[in-house]
């Protein structure tokens, strides 16, 4: 939030469409930060799951897109700080130098704190549409939720089924 800008939220309806364009631009970052993220991966199966959570990212952007029309707006961008911190703590990771396997296990790390981030975020959003008396809106961002949460899933059963282990050693 800018020194001289601020927004008003006034009723549940400013509230959702502000949680839409938060995750918005949120998800338009991820989509450029996923790929830089695959190509640092030293581990096969962790280069794959990142690359198929881009994919996955984007059709999350395009199920923003109809959250939005849903709303009977058009879709808006609204500045991401938390996600802009998140990927350039994970910039760091992919800048680092060392042994492959530990940064791969830091990678996981990065990419996990991002999937809390977005659980946390499409949740409130889920929970004000509903509020709102939006079930459209609500059944697209929980279809969101879902997916971040398996993806979280998937990367704490990669870290700890091998990537931890060869990173330890």
């Amino acid at each position: 939030m800018g020194l001289f800008t601020s927004k008003e939220l006034n009723s549940m309806e400013d509230l959702v469409c502000d949680q839409l364009g938060d995750l918005y631009d949120a998800e338009q970052r991820l989509t450029k930060a996923l790929p830089k993220m695959a190509n640092a991966a030293h581990d096969a199966k962790l280069k794959a799951g990142i690359e198929a959570h881009l994919r996955e990212t984007e059709g999350q952007v395009t199920r923003l897109e109809q959250a939005f029309k849903a709303m009977g707006k058009e879709p808006k961008a609204v500045t991401c700080n938390a996600i802009k911190g998140l990927i350039s703590e994970g910039e760091e990771v992919i800048d680092a130098k060392g042994d492959p396997d530990v940064k791969d296990a830091a990678l996981i790390a990065a990419a996990q704190r991002v999937e809390h981030y977005e659980i946390a975020a499409y949740g409130s959003a889920r929970n004000f549409a509903l509020r709102h008396g939006n079930q459209t809106v609500a059944r697209l961002l929980q279809e969101t939720l879902d997916e971040e949460k398996a993806t979280d899933a998937k990367l704490t059963e990669l870290a700890e089924s091998s990537i931890n282990v060869k990173a330890a050693h």
